[in-house]
């Protein structure tokens, strides 16, 4: 049986249990408050008694949710399914605040509580890595999630304080999202005052055939239209909201899953589309930080909405879980024992010892230390 988010906000306070059966990494995305998160299969195995109770169980789009409603039906517990998920909840939560109270308190929090942490990484980045030069005009790259919105207000800010004469354009790409998710990525752009230039392509649908490799190769054809599009717009460089923990976890990766020594870096000449340049200015920032910001805040945004993502929510499987996904908890584990193993990994592709290594490359050429 569904329900709609509208008549869960009606339900007075503890007489209902909410359950969150997305998967770890939408879970850390945000969720809705006083939900728990609880693995389907676990929820399936041991149906909860909830002592008179409504049982409420919501995913991201409401059909992998009703999906195990149904379930709990067919074992006896009368269970409810939110009506589209936890993004018809995300809609209903934006249009109770305005655009000019949002703007403000986000602005407010990078120059109070977030700073330090947040905005004076940011500056620090890109005066660290050269990242704005006098004459340039950037593309802030928006895909609707935390990364790339907190970019976007980070930018505004900065430009009307730097010396620097540069400019700036905010572009998002569709790539075919559900109408709910391309609502919160407007929405979220409104509420925000970023001035977002939304164009639409047909990726998803053009890789959701593909059985081997489709999320690398949506990637790369995401990069190519944003490159071009931002192109046609007169821009030079392109922003992406790449992190910290971001930048760690590909090193780590690429030794693990790779077999090489590479990093993710912080400005970047594209080989394909000459003249461009992609910069990440958010490479100082951590992920801890920009969560407590989105959260201090009380905004919610969008994690990936492929039809990958909704395919795997339907089936409740967890077998395609990202080798990304893999090395961030590695990463936690390792940091539990050694809170210095971050900066480390870090810091290790600053500090290649090359009398120590048997080969290296440049440019693709491989050079042997053993002659």
């Amino acid at each position: 049986m569904e329900i709609t988010v509208k008549e869960v906000n009606a339900l007075e306070d503890g007489s209902y249990r909410l359950i969150d059966v997305r998967d770890d990494d939408e879970v850390e995305r945000g969720v809705i408050p006083g939900a728990e998160a609880v693995k389907a299969a676990e929820l399936l195995e041991e149906v909860p008694e909830c002592s008179g109770k409504k049982l409420i169980v919501y995913c991201g789009n409401g059909k992998f949710s009703k999906t195990v409603a149904e379930k709990l039906e067919a074992k006896g517990r009368k269970a409810y399914s939110i009506k589209g998920g936890f993004v018809e909840w995300l809609l209903e939560s934006m249009r109770k605040r305005s655009a000019d109270d949002v703007a403000a308190e986000v602005a407010c929090s990078l120059d109070t509580d977030y700073k330090e942490v947040i905005y004076d990484k940011f500056a620090e980045a890109i005066e660290k890595y050269e990242l704005i030069s006098p004459g340039d005009c950037i593309a802030v790259c928006i895909s609707g999630g935390k990364d790339s919105m907190l970019l976007s207000k980070l930018f505004q800010i900065y430009k009307e304080r730097s010396e620097i004469n540069f400019e700036v354009k905010y572009i998002a790409m569709d790539p075919g999202y559900s109408s709910a998710n391309r609502r919160v990525l407007e929405e979220n752009a409104g509420k925000l005052k970023i001035p977002a230039q939304i164009f639409e392509t047909d990726i998803f649908n053009s890789v959701f055939t593909i059985e081997k490799s489709p999320c690398y190769l949506c990637a790369r054809m995401r990069r190519g239209y944003l490159y071009n599009y931002a192109r046609d717009l007169g821009c030079n460089k392109i922003a992406l909201g790449h992190h910290y923990d971001d930048v760690i976890e590909t090193i780590l990766m690429s030794m693990l899953y790779g077999g090489q020594i590479q990093t993710m870096m912080p400005k970047l000449r594209s080989t394909n589309h000459p003249g461009m340049e992609l910069i990440r200015p958010l490479y100082l920032v951590r992920e801890e930080d920009i969560k407590a910001w989105r959260d201090s805040n009380k905004l919610y945004f969008l994690q990936c909405a492929c039809k990958f993502t909704e395919a795997c929510a339907e089936c409740g499987t967890e077998e395609n879980i990202s080798k990304r996904i893999e090395t961030k908890k590695l990463i936690a584990r390792l940091t539990k024992e050694n809170p210095d193993v971050e900066e480390n990994i870090f810091r290790a592709v600053e500090n290649v010892d090359l009398d120590k290594v048997i080969a290296y490359k440049i440019k693709g050429t491989q050079h042997t230390k053993l002659v």
